[in-house]
Formats: structure tokens, C-alpha cells, sequence
């Protein structure tokens, strides 16, 4: 079978739309969130269990590398929020034209920037 379709496989190379950038970016959110669920179900486990546990935790979260954890996770969690909203709109019908996706593209990414921008000043 001769496909006259270009086979591009250089990610580099590869421009995607502004679309596409934002589903990539839904599904990353979602991966970093289901591993993030470990480590902060670790934390809340051994924050339970005792009081030493508590301290341990509450010591560690006040490093700048634990916050800067907690706000890639607390980031990840707003985007996936943000996009999730957008497909639940557009699962009402509205947006699903060519432009109408990517204006809801744009609002995502601008929206998103504000939250997680915000939630790095509520964290620090």
C-alpha cells in the first residue's frame, strides 16, 4: 500500500494547533495527577498515623521544594479543572466549530494561567 500521507515522526518538528496543544496538555495534567495521588496519599497516611508523623509531614511540606511539588500538583489539578469544564461545555453544544475550539483553547490556557499563577502566590 502506497499512502500518499507525509509521515512526520520528529516531535520537534511537529506543529501542533493551539487545540491540540490543549488536549496534550489535559491528558499530561491528568497523568501528573494520578501520580501525584500517590505521594500526597502517603503524606495524609503518615500524617494520620501519629503525632511524629504529623511533625515529619508538616516539616517537610515547608521546604521550597515540597511547595514547589505541591504547586505543580495544585497546577496540574486547576488545568485538568479548566479543561474539564471546557469539554463539559462543549459536550452541551456549545464551541464544537472550528473557531468556537479555538477560542475555548485560548480561554483554557489564559484562565489557567491565572489560577495556577494565583494558587503559586497562595502557596508561597
Amino acid at each position: 500500500m502506497n499512502s500518499q500521507r507525509p509521515v512526520n515522526l520528529d516531535l520537534r518538528t511537529i506543529k501542533l494547533p493551539i487545540t491540540g496543544v490543549t488536549s496534550f496538555l489535559h491528558r499530561v495534567s491528568g497523568i501528573i495527577l494520578f501520580l501525584g495521588i500517590g505521594i500526597m496519599l502517603y503524606a495524609l497516611s503518615k500524617s494520620l498515623g501519629s503525632e511524629e508523623g504529623y511533625a515529619e509531614v508538616k516539616a517537610c511540606l515547608t521546604s521550597p521544594l515540597a511547595k514547589f511539588v505541591a504547586w505543580g500538583l495544585l497546577s496540574a489539578l486547576l488545568y485538568h479543572l479548566v479543561a474539564g469544564v471546557r469539554h463539559l461545555i462543549m459536550d452541551m453544544g456549545i464551541g464544537e466549530t472550528l473557531e468556537g475550539g479555538k477560542l475555548g483553547s485560548k480561554i483554557v490556557i489564559a484562565v489557567s494561567v491565572v489560577v495556577i499563577v494565583l494558587a503559586g502566590v497562595w502557596i508561597w
